[in-house]
């Protein structure tokens, strides 16, 4: 039976470049479940000036194709400026790395998708998003799909912990079934904020929590 992987994708899992995470980072992102299967954390140092990334690491749970694509796409990003890094494609990554076994393509899908919304991130926090839809219900419950539960490793949404979504003249609230109390209710929120809060009509992030037991 042929090994699945070529020589680049070995390398790259062997010694992947740029893993880590950048303390107080000008954007990031966490993309993909554990129990599902693979996710990406991207962090993000970008001059302010000139939008360049000047630096870009990422931690990587999952398998040789996650992790070498994760950090392929950290390769190419660095130097680039945002806009040119939103155009690295899954193709190119793979194509970077010498190909990937069709069963591990949605890998680099994932590490794309983690560079990207980690640049999203940092674009909202600096007021360059050009195409400024309102928020609404629906926009806040996709991001509170990105906010895990650690108790299982699956999202709040599909866990059942978010019990209710508001949002009204700017302000968001949301109700979640977790005592305040609870070993990781402050985990979530600091999550839940950092998903919420950087929209750019959001004035504030309302949050509440089960009464203890």
């Amino acid at each position: 039976m042929r090994f699945p992987y070529n020589e680049k994708v070995l390398e790259h899992f062997k010694n992947p470049r740029n893993v880590g995470k950048i303390e107080n980072p000008d954007g990031k992102a966490m993309v993909g479940s554990p129990a599902c299967g693979d996710m990406v954390a991207v962090y993000l140092k970008v001059d302010e000036s000139t939008h360049k990334i000047q630096d870009v690491k990422f931690e990587s749970y999952g398998c040789a194709s996650n992790i070498a694509t994760g950090s392929i796409i950290t390769e190419l990003a660095k130097g680039k400026t945002i806009d040119e890094a939103k155009e690295i494609s899954w193709q190119q990554a793979s194509d970077e790395l010498g190909g990937l076994p069709k069963i591990k393509a949605h890998c680099s899908v994932l590490a794309v998708e983690g560079l990207r919304e980690a640049i999203t991130n940092y674009e909202e926090r600096h007021g360059l998003i050009k195409e400024k839809a309102p928020t609404t219900v629906d926009v806040i419950k996709r991001r509170l799909k990105s906010v895990m539960n650690p108790l299982s490793g699956l999202d709040i949404v599909r866990t059942n912990l978010l019990k209710d979504v508001q949002v009204n003249d700017g302000v968001v609230s949301i109700a979640i079934d977790l005592p305040e109390n609870h070993i990781f209710a402050t985990n979530i929120r600091e999550e839940i904020q950092e998903k919420i809060e950087t929209l750019w009509d959001v004035k504030e992030v309302r949050l509440t929590f089960a009464e203890s037991v």
